[in-house]
């Protein structure tokens, strides 16, 4: 079928469905079931404990300078 052929309905359905196929690739998560090593969990982890204490990492503007990086 050709979309000349299409009523307003099925063009809008079409249209509908592709959006939506469109959004599923470009948000679907590539490593969705893939199991997280430990070391990287335990830094993940201990990344968290350290901001939630209000420790804070390097700022941006310090690594775009060293990355010879204008910020």
């Amino acid at each position: 079928m050709q979309v000349k052929d299409m009523t307003v309905d099925e063009l809008k359905d079409l249209i509908r469905q592709t959006i939506a196929e469109t959004l599923e690739e470009l948000l679907d998560d590539p490593d969705s079931g893939l199991e997280l090593k430990e070391e990287v969990r335990q830094q993940l982890i201990e990344s968290q404990k350290r901001r939630q204490a209000g420790v804070r990492g390097v700022p941006a503007e310090e690594v775009a300078k060293k990355l010879g990086l204008t910020w």
